[in-house]
């Protein structure tokens, strides 16, 4: 079934594995291909040809056999190019996937990042083992992951596939990341570039696609709030929970900048991922310059006692563990003296699905 569909793109990564699947299908459409694309992002869905889109129902917990009825469908409907986002965690589950399943002609790995350490782990090296257990086999793998580029290189020549490495040198300009109406990441922009271009859609034709791309629901959005006379510019960056990912975020809305009047950061803080809480605290301390810290979610007493370890403030860490959206949305007003740039981070589900559903219908989601 599988060999019916020409192009098979099989992203991975650590970050950025929705947005870049959505890229690559917009992209490759505007280029007037028959595009079938799946994420498994905070809420899977499946990207018709036509471009609209369909949840993925499950009435169990996600099993990579999913892709299998994905790959039929998109057969069926005569796709020219299917782009699948992996949806495995655990190393032996991506090789499966690729080898047994996918068999990818175009593989993508986004990046290399601490994360689910506890399965991939517990080092950098072995997310990057594990990730590379994607490259195609006699095709050609797209990264912009540099650290590991090398390491990444021998995989590729290993499987007899090509090696593409996508440089900032090839980052779109300010002008062009200035025409998308939500926040993208520069080197995810320009790694899904790469991976059209190689298709044969060319860079501006699929920029333009781009541009017209739906974000996933866990992507970087700023959103403009107003109550009680004052403002707050929200910037939902809850998918980010590594350090880098954070910082990366941080400092590309300004909020690193000298002369931001107020800001502050939301933490939805998961009891199932107290490993990353210990990394989040320290994030928290050591890298956040902000005015308060909102906690929410599950067990923000423990939370707070591991940031203030790590050195922060205590009068600026607020415990909402046990509010509602409605309570917290109320409180992040109460701390706004006048106008204050606020970011959330930490982690997409129970509370961050919750909150951001609040927050779109308040504000909606405005261009950034």
């Amino acid at each position: 079934m599988v060999n019916r569909i020409p192009i098979r793109i099989h992203v991975n990564g650590t970050r950025g594995k929705s947005s870049v699947t959505r890229l690559i299908a917009a992209g490759l459409r505007e280029g007037g291909m028959r595009i079938f694309a799946k994420t498994t992002g905070s809420a899977p869905v499946m990207i018709l040809p036509d471009g609209t889109e369909e949840p993925v129902v499950r009435n169990s917990s996600p099993n990579i056999r999913e892709q299998l009825s994905i790959i039929e469908r998109a057969a069926k409907l005569d796709t020219e190019a299917l782009v699948l986002e992996c949806m495995a965690v655990r190393p032996d589950l991506q090789k499966i996937t690729e080898k047994r399943i996918v068999h990818s002609t175009h593989g993508v790995i986004t990046n290399v990042r601490p994360d689910h350490l506890e399965v991939m782990g517990p080092r950098l090296e072995h997310v990057a083992m594990a990730l590379s257990t994607t490259t195609p086999k006699n095709g050609k793998l797209f990264t912009s992951e540099a650290r590991f580029a090398d390491f990444l290189r021998d995989k590729a020549e290993k499987r007899g596939s090509s090696f593409h490495l996508t440089t900032p040198d090839k980052e779109p300009t300010l002008d062009e990341m200035d025409q998308f109406d939500h926040v993208e990441i520069p080197e995810n922009v320009s790694l899904a570039l790469d991976v059209c271009e190689s298709v044969g859609v060319k860079r501006d034709t699929a920029l333009k696609g781009m541009y017209k791309v739906k974000p996933d629901v866990g992507a970087t959005t700023r959103t403009h709030l107003v109550r009680d006379g004052k403002e707050v510019s929200f910037i939902n960056a809850f998918a980010a929970n590594d350090r880098d990912s954070t910082v990366f975020l941080w400092n590309l809305v300004g909020l690193h900048k000298a002369g931001i009047e107020e800001s502050g950061v939301l933490i939805n803080n998961r009891g199932d991922r107290m490993r990353r809480a210990k990394d989040l605290a320290k994030i928290v301390a050591k890298d956040l310059d902000a005015d308060w810290f909102i906690i929410a979610g599950d067990h923000a007493s423990s939370f707070i006692t591991m940031a203030a370890r790590h050195g922060a403030p205590r009068e600026k860490l607020i415990n909402m563990g046990s509010a509602t959206p409605e309570e917290v949305y109320a409180r992040m007003f109460e701390l706004t003296k006048k106008h204050c740039s606020v970011m959330s981070i930490g982690n997409m589900g129970g509370f961050g699905i919750k909150f951001m559903s609040l927050i779109e219908r308040e504000g909606g989601i405005d261009a950034s």
